[in-house]
């Protein structure tokens, strides 16, 4: 496997397991989820973060991490792969940090992984002449 490959899937499996965790302690402890208060929910369409916590288990954490064994394995889906979930992850933090009116550090970082995610997605579509790349190719 290429070195770029494997540095992707560990990207996708750290964040992926972050993301089990996290999602897993807002789904077993959704009034204050690692000390973290109800009150910054406010105005949002959540009363806790039962739901907040299933999607960050189940889409962020378990999609990362099958698509970091996906991506590990070779996948010839590696650009739509780590794309679709490197968008996921910007929009997950955006959409966080609307909901709760602040950033913090691990919002920046996260925003900038997503990124990493996606621009690399992007990238090897470019590279493996996929689609919509290519239609530049004939």
């Amino acid at each position: 496997m290429a070195k770029k490959n494997k540095r992707m899937a560990i990207l996708h499996l750290f964040i992926g397991i972050g993301a089990v965790f996290g999602g897993l302690a807002a789904i077993l402890q959704p009034h204050s989820p690692m000390g973290i208060s109800t009150d910054v929910l406010k105005g949002s369409p959540f009363e806790n973060f039962l739901i907040p916590g299933l999607i960050l288990f189940g889409f962020i954490g378990l999609g990362n991490s099958l698509a970091g064994i996906l991506v590990w394995r070779g996948s010839k889906m590696t650009g739509y792969i780590s794309g679709f979930f490197g968008c996921g992850l910007i929009i997950w933090i955006i959409v966080q940090c609307w909901i709760m009116g602040e950033v913090v550090f691990l919002h920046i970082l996260y925003l900038v992984l997503g990124m990493i995610q996606a621009i690399l997605g992007l990238r090897m579509l470019f590279y493996n002449r996929q689609f919509p790349f290519s239609v530049f190719y004939k």
